[in-house]
């Protein structure tokens, strides 16, 4: 009886002390999950996407601003699935070129907008977008919009961002997943010429007094030194998209009264010589900042391929807004709920005046994941992503 006790009791402490190291295995695991910034129903593998830029990447932050220019009106947003097709902010039928970069390189998560109310917590650790329509490498790019938020304040933003992820995974851990799984995505420049230099009465002063050499100068360093500043905060993957054909957009074919396969030229001459500018400085910064790696898109290239030969991408115009009211190009008037809409949005390139649609955006998203040296220098997103 005595004997038969003892043992029970025995085995109850076998039993207890293996159970301990069960539970304490388990614990060794999930603390060594969480110091890596992993946790059971997560997976931060893939990486994060932090872009900056205009409104051609924007994905909601000026739906918290009292501005001029938003999207988050019907019908934009209409074939956007994750929304159900209501407006997200968007500035397009869908998807932004940055959600489908996202896409294409296994993320599981669009980048939330930093202005948005649930961009807290361990949703930032998918990435943040802090890409604002009418914003600008200058500051005072946009101001027709009242409010924009310029690329000096969204850089201020990702610092913030920076030190919340410091929070979330410790120093070290969040240094290693900014420097090696995270790539930064700048989409700008655009409104610099379109809301700033070229803008009638307003920026008539700045170009009385100031050279287009002078302006883009002015461009080049500004941007200079907001790059340098994301790598000072730990970036060191970036891709770098140069000004498209700004001349070859509904707006600008409308308000100059130009023909179908015309282009106003003097806008797009100003996005040539920066954009000559910019692939200089995408070699500088490789050369001078140690251990970055700053891709060079041709967007320019990408989508002059687009409007030159849509027929070829399955596209019946690349002159006429799908959305919008005005001239024969529909392009004066932004898409909004009073707005002609085409029948198939999947067959126009531009959505509305200013931005491409989503099929549009499908077609340049893919070329800056998996193209080649024609578009992405010197090497791709997906090859970039596995740096």
């Amino acid at each position: 009886m005595c004997v038969g006790v003892q043992t029970l009791v025995v085995s109850a402490t076998m039993a207890f002390n293996f159970l301990h190291i069960v539970v304490a295995m388990i614990l060794s695991l999930i603390i060594n999950l969480s110091s890596f910034g992993l946790s059971q129903t997560e997976d931060l593998t893939k990486g994060a996407s932090f872009i900056f830029g205009d409104s051609l990447v924007d994905a909601g932050n000026n739906n918290y601003l009292p501005t001029l220019s938003r999207a988050n009106i019907a019908p934009n947003g209409i074939d956007f699935k994750a929304s159900g097709g209501a407006p997200t902010g968007r500035y397009t039928n869908g998807r932004t070129i940055g959600d489908i970069v996202g896409e294409e390189l296994g993320q599981q998560h669009y980048a939330l907008p930093f202005l948005a109310p649930n961009t807290t917590g361990r949703a930032i650790l998918h990435g943040v977008n802090y890409a604002s329509g009418g914003g600008g490498i200058m500051n005072a790019t946009g101001r027709i919009f009242v409010n924009r938020l310029s690329m000096d304040i969204q850089v201020d933003y990702f610092n913030i961002t920076r030190r919340q992820i410091d929070k979330l995974l410790g120093a070290s851990n969040a240094r290693e997943y900014i420097t090696k799984r995270s790539i930064f995505s700048i989409t700008v420049g655009s409104n610099d010429f379109l809301n700033n230099y070229l803008l009638p009465v307003i920026s008539m002063g700045a170009r009385i007094t100031q050279s287009p050499n002078g302006f883009v100068d002015d461009l080049i360093d500004h941007l200079r030194g907001q790059l340098t500043r994301l790598y000072n905060l730990d970036a060191r993957k970036f891709v770098v998209g140069n000004v498209g054909p700004i001349g070859c957009i509904p707006y600008q074919k409308t308000i100059n009264q130009l023909r179908e396969g015309e282009c106003v030229s003097l806008p797009n001459k100003l996005a040539l010589q920066y954009n000559a500018r910019l692939r200089d400085l995408m070699q500088e910064l490789n050369e001078n900042l140690k251990g970055a790696t700053f891709v060079h898109a041709d967007v320019y290239a990408l989508v002059m391929e687009l409007i030159t030969n849509y027929d070829k991408y399955g596209f019946t115009s690349s002159s006429k807004a799908c959305c919008g009211n005005g001239g024969q190009f529909a392009g004066i008037v932004p898409c909004g709920p009073t707005s002609s809409m085409c029948s198939d949005r999947n067959k126009h390139v531009f959505w509305d005046p200013y931005h491409p649609s989503e099929a549009a955006n499908v077609i340049i998203a893919k070329q800056l994941v998996n193209g080649g040296e024609k578009y992405m220098t010197p090497i791709n997103l997906r090859q970039l992503r596995d740096l």
